[in-house]
């Protein structure tokens, strides 16, 4: 296993954590989620690069794309979902 952290963007509060953590939770071979909202990282175990490329899609589609991707206002409104979605199932 490797422990991978990597930086997002659009990451605003403590709902926003919370669905980042359940998505990626449910990600065959991807363990040990954790969200840092005061440095916009998010940490995960996986075994390979197909792991991490599925990490990197999850994240663009609930509209946290990692820092230097693209960041489009689809995205950013997406973000706003996810992070409301978050904040109701906590």
């Amino acid at each position: 296993m490797k422990n991978t952290t990597i930086q997002v963007q659009n990451l605003k509060c403590g709902g926003c954590a919370n669905t980042i953590v359940t998505q990626l939770s449910k990600l065959e071979g991807i363990t040990d989620v954790k969200v840092n909202n005061d440095t916009n990282e998010v940490s995960f175990n996986h075994a390979s690069d197909k792991e991490f490329e599925a990490v990197k899609t999850k994240l663009s589609d609930l509209g946290y794309p990692m820092v230097g991707e693209e960041n489009s206002l689809p995205k950013k409104a997406k973000s706003f979902v996810s992070c409301a979605v978050g904040r109701m199932t906590k």
